[in-house]
């Protein structure tokens, strides 16, 4: 966790010594994308994962069975939901008494939820009032031809209409020179509902493969 206590998540991962290495930058959160249509697709098991930081399993749509097998699979520590999962759905992932058979154990459905939304105004705000409750983060990421990695920032400023009690993580286009203008804007001593931000393309060198270079430099600088 930064000294600005903001919650660091590094999406769209797949590569094991890749993993190993922004762990050992001290992020909180690494996310995996099950989502086949995604250049950053986890198709396997890689041959590590973290074991400080987080694991976010990133869906799309999915069917729960998968979910929560994949959840099982990788020891998921969250499920982010980035398509147009309904609130029931999202009730029926944590229902306790809905329970799958896994080999290695009868895995319960996945109880930390984090639902992302696609945001260009601030009416698209206004959708995320149904899903009060059963989520415990909203990720507010930029509108555009993808669900998710397109590299480019929505206006930020439209985020002052957020008038709800979820907590946020900020994504969407989030680069290397982004850091002084994050610790203005977005500390919890000015914006109290965001807790953290997503980062993804803008510190790739392909998709899937993080620059480490570009991650510490720009850590070193949201410290300071």
């Amino acid at each position: 966790m930064s000294p600005i206590q903001l919650i660091i998540k590094v999406c769209g991962m797949r590569e094991p010594d890749n993993i190993r290495a922004v762990e050992a930058l001290g992020i909180d959160m690494m996310g995996f994308i099950f989502w086949p249509k995604s250049k950053r697709y986890v198709s396997e098991l890689p041959d590590y994962l973290p074991t400080h930081a987080k694991r976010v399993g990133v869906f799309v749509d999915e069917a729960i069975e998968t979910v929560c097998r994949l959840a099982a699979d990788y020891a998921l520590d969250f499920i982010q939901l980035h398509g147009h999962e309904s609130p029931d759905y999202i009730r029926a992932l944590k229902t306790p008494s809905s329970i799958i058979h896994h080999p290695s154990a009868i895995i319960h459905h996945p109880s930390s939820i984090i639902k992302a939304f696609s945001i260009a105004t601030a009416d698209d705000l206004t959708k995320t009032k149904d899903y009060e409750g059963p989520v415990d983060y909203f990720l507010f990421d930029t509108k555009g031809p993808s669900v998710g990695g397109n590299g480019e920032k929505f206006d930020w400023n439209v985020l002052s209409a957020y008038d709800g009690s979820t907590p946020f993580l900020l994504s969407g286009g989030i680069g290397p020179d982004d850091a002084e203008v994050l610790t203005s804007q977005f500390s919890p001593l000015t914006s109290k509902k965001c807790i953290g931000i997503d980062l993804n393309s803008r510190f790739e060198l392909s998709p899937g493969l993080k620059d480490i270079t570009a991650l510490r430099k720009f850590l070193n600088e949201l410290n300071r």
